[in-house]
């Protein structure tokens, strides 16, 4: 891998963009922060890239023929990027409740920066591909024994076969108390009932 490109957060700090809370000095937002993981390709990148109010950052490198025999991308012939640190963005919904996004990189040999990366998050996202459902045990291996509130989202590929959220926790074997759902991480609205899961199951198990 080669050319990591890191992309500079642009704020609109514009009178007409400004938030009820940035103008009230009397009064701040809940800042929240969520991690978005899964198994390399998932949709991680997209999905930050998708609801989030600024210019992300990403760090994105070129892929090359010398990560072949690491990455498979038997599920994503068509990517040519990956995230080798991580992504970020944020998202109002609402003036009382901002999130801020962390993505963590996919790759096994990029795992030792999770530790980093979950420190102060409420809980995370696990995004998982029903064509390579194992590639979501890390992460779900890892926020169980972590003990982190978190949600599976089966970001839905086109091509790929669709399956209830209960089949999926079957074949996962997610505990019946975690959330499962079936989203799309190129749309908005999907990602958003998604992060709202999240925040309502992790109020639900951390009430404090």
């Amino acid at each position: 891998m080669d050319s990591v490109v890191f992309r500079d957060i642009a704020f609109d700090d514009t009178d007409d963009n400004l938030k009820s809370w940035q103008t009230d000095r009397t009064r701040a937002p809940i800042a929240t922060k969520i991690v978005v993981a899964g198994g390399f390709g998932v949709g991680k990148t997209t999905l930050v890239s998708t609801v989030s109010e600024i210019e992300p950052l990403q760090t994105e490198a070129l892929m090359t023929e010398a990560s072949e025999q690491f990455d498979d991308l038997t599920g994503t012939p068509e990517k040519l990027t990956t995230t080798v640190a991580m992504d970020y963005g944020r998202i109002t919904l609402d003036d009382d409740l901002v999130l801020y996004l962390f993505g963590t990189p996919g790759q096994e040999r990029f795992w030792f920066m999770w530790d980093d990366l979950v420190r102060g998050a409420i809980g995370a996202v696990v995004l998982a591909d029903t064509r390579r459902l194992k590639d979501s045990f890390p992460a779900l291996d890892y926020f169980e024994g972590c003990g982190m509130p978190y949600v599976v989202a089966v970001n839905h590929f086109e091509g790929s076969d669709r399956f209830e959220p209960e089949d999926v926790r079957e074949a996962l074997t997610v505990p019946a108390h975690i959330p499962v759902m079936i989203m799309d991480a190129r749309r908005r609205i999907s990602v958003i009932e998604t992060l709202l899961s999240l925040v309502g199951h992790a109020l639900d198990v951390t009430p404090e």
